[in-house]
């Protein structure tokens, strides 16, 4: 995809997410931010929203095979990771109560399986959330196909927002929200 597609497509599924969601004032958030050369949706549109907005902000950093959330602000200073992913330079692990994670993923299915780089950072993350919680997808495509190799401490998808619609998988397979 061309930086062109990446930044329409993502400002789609943003209008999407804010449709369906309405993030307000003092809700915790945590996103991921893109790594720009696999073309990943651009989440700054989401963080400048949230900012604007007065949504506190958390975004991942790696810590050997697991991910904390590190409170990002403008101020934050950011370092790319071997990986080539911008994470904070600080590893203060905030243990808060999210309203909503949203997550990077290169394909979910109709089950709200998803994956992702192979790694379970997302999983394991998910494991250590205090519920209820948001888990929202999001993704250029819908899903098509199956995940066959799901094992049992994959976490499912509560939602994924795409750019022409949300799907929810809160009751069994997927549901469109549009």
């Amino acid at each position: 995809m061309s930086s062109q597609d990446v930044a329409f497509l993502s400002e789609k599924i943003f209008d999407q997410y804010l449709l369906q969601f309405k993030p307000s004032e003092n809700q915790n958030v945590h996103i991921f931010l893109p790594i720009r050369s696999k073309n990943e949706i651009d989440t700054n549109i989401w963080i400048d929203f949230f900012w604007k907005n007065g949504v506190n902000v958390f975004i991942p950093k790696m810590i050997g095979d697991h991910i904390i959330s590190v409170a990002y602000t403008p101020d934050t200073k950011l370092v790319v990771n071997t990986w080539g992913i911008p994470e904070p330079a600080s590893d203060v692990d905030v243990k808060i109560e999210f309203d909503q994670v949203i997550t990077p993923l290169l394909y979910a299915d109709a089950n709200g399986n998803r994956i992702g780089y192979g790694k379970g950072f997302y999983d394991r993350f998910f494991s250590s959330v205090v519920y209820p919680v948001q888990k929202i997808g999001i993704n250029y495509f819908a899903p098509e196909e199956i995940i066959s190799d799901v094992d049992r401490f994959d976490i499912k998808l509560d939602y994924l927002a795409l750019p022409d619609r949300i799907l929810s998988f809160l009751e069994g397979p997927l549901k469109s929200t549009k």
